[in-house]
């Protein structure tokens, strides 16, 4: 069935062509405009709904064709069918230079609906409506509980909300332990689980009351302690789907559980930064994730993020490269007073510092989409696990649905 939206100030003839497509059943109306939309109203509208259809009332001429040729510039590929209560021959054929191909008028003749929209149909099959959504989707994995996950998330976020032209969303996906909302002092009633409950009838006047913005960025934080919520994976589809018409980039903030929400995440994500400490217990933990993600064929889109690095480490980055299998994308220095500064101010670490340099290094490289092969798997410090990656078993992957 095909996404429509009807723009029609007119409530008495919205409301029966809603009725005569409800009855005929090619098209679904998912959100209905008592009014013309300016621009950028209606890009908002178009991201928000995914339209492939939009019903347009002729009542003004002028605006219904100025809504045309923003969904023909912005929204290539959606067909518009024009709607009357009446035909008028110069208003047919202004609809035509316009490029609409569909006029339906009262009183709506069933059959003659039903073929235009079987021709709509074939048409938006034939090309497939061009919504803008981006890739730029990443997810922050830690190794184990007390990494500063959510630090590095935090302030990458912010990182990339700098650069012009961007739009950046945080998300906080720990429903045991999310620390965003802690970090940044939010106060926002609605949260992630909220997001997921409404996902199904998300849209651009609902999602604002979703979110919290500071300064560029708008986050979306976990909520209260809520560890039996479980988000289903049509929930994560469809409300990704809402997050990438409307964002440049997604940062997702995870648990580390790897729940069954989680990995649909970081199957849809175009990077999975695994952050880990150079300790022991915490590499131990990352090499074990990594494995796991790798049979999940999601190897190739791991990278490794050092955090709280000391100048002297007794465990050198090679060392923990041979044990990991991958490279270390990037280390962070470890700042404790500054990212305690941070915090307690309900803020980000200071960007002229050390940590926060280090931070926008990150960001760029996100950006500008870097890559990195993995090195051959080497032994020595690796025999200090016991399990040898080598060794691992590859399961068939099960549908997340």
């Amino acid at each position: 069935m095909l996404r429509g939206i009807i723009i029609c100030p007119d409530a008495d003839l919205n409301e029966r062509l809603e009725a005569i497509l409800t009855e005929i059943g090619i098209v679904s109306i998912t959100r209905t405009l008592d009014r013309y939309p300016s621009g950028l109203e209606l890009l908002r509208f178009l991201r928000a709904h995914a339209p492939q259809v939009i019903f347009v009332s002729t009542e003004s001429t002028a605006k219904a064709m100025e809504v045309a040729r923003e969904v023909e510039k912005n929204t290539p590929g959606v067909q518009i069918v024009a709607i009357s209560r009446f035909v008028d021959p110069q208003i047919l054929l202004e609809v035509m230079r316009a490029g609409i191909r569909e006029f339906a008028s009262l009183p709506f003749d069933r059959q003659a609906l039903v073929d235009a929209l079987a021709r709509v149909k074939d048409t938006v099959h034939a090309r497939p409506p061009a919504i803008e959504a981006t890739n730029q989707v990443f997810s922050f994995l830690p190794a184990k509980a007390g990494v500063g996950t959510s630090t590095v998330a935090l302030n990458a976020a912010v990182a990339m909300s700098r650069v012009p032209d961007s739009s950046v969303l945080l998300s906080d996906f720990d429903l045991n332990s999310g620390m965003v909302r802690f970090m940044l002092k939010l106060d926002c009633t609605y949260c992630v689980t909220d997001a997921a409950e409404h996902a199904l009838e998300m849209d651009e006047s609902l999602w604002p009351t979703m979110v919290t913005s500071i300064d560029k960025l708008d986050v979306l934080h976990a909520g209260k302690l809520n560890p039996d919520f479980r988000i289903e994976p049509t929930q994560i589809r469809h409300l990704m789907e809402f997050m990438r018409r409307n964002y440049s980039a997604l940062c997702f903030d995870m648990s580390g559980n790897l729940e069954r929400y989680s990995l649909e995440i970081m199957h849809e994500s175009k990077r999975i930064f695994l952050v880990c400490t150079p300790e022991i217990p915490a590499l131990h933990l990352a090499r074990e994730k990594y494995l796991y993600l790798k049979q999940l064929d999601l190897g190739e889109r791991v990278s490794v993020l050092l955090n709280r690095c000391p100048k002297r480490s007794l465990i050198t980055p090679q060392q923990i490269e041979q044990l990991l299998g991958v490279p270390i994308y990037m280390t962070f220095a470890n700042d404790y007073q500054g990212v305690q500064r941070a915090m307690t101010a309900g803020r980000w670490v200071e960007q002229g510092s050390e940590l926060g340099r280090q931070f926008t290094s990150l960001a760029q490289s996100m950006l500008e989409a870097k890559t990195t092969a993995a090195p051959e798997a080497k032994k020595r410090f690796i025999e200090f696990f016991s399990v040898v990656p080598s060794k691992a078993v590859t399961p068939v992957r099960k549908s997340a649905g």
